[in-house]
């Protein structure tokens, strides 16, 4: 629920912002907008399940993003080229998704 419905999604991401009028789940096929910044990021949803999330991005960073997950674990894969520190977002996201999920315990 934490990777897929927005709501929970604009909570561990801040400050990062997202695109309003979103729907409450993404679905494959939906396109939105994050900003770092003033540096706009477009998503595609190329997949959204259970288990899975995979995202091409485009304009701030070309390249994709890909979450799975299972009981008890999580995985995600960030490839692309930006002038972002994609390595540092990566890890700061991560960590921040940590934090937002033991608060929910």
């Amino acid at each position: 629920d934490s990777l897929l419905k927005t709501a929970h999604l604009r909570q561990w991401l801040w400050p990062q912002m997202l695109s309003p009028n979103l729907p409450d789940k993404l679905e494959e096929g939906l396109t939105f907008t994050s900003w770092l910044g003033l540096i706009p990021v477009q998503h595609q949803v190329l997949s959204a399940d259970d288990q899975c999330l995979r995202l091409l991005l485009s304009q701030g960073i070309d390249g994709y993003h890909e979450w799975y997950w299972g009981d008890g674990w999580l995985q995600s894969r960030l490839e692309g080229i930006s002038l972002l520190p994609l390595n540092l977002g990566q890890t700061l996201s991560l960590l921040k998704l940590r934090l937002f999920l033991s608060n929910q315990k």
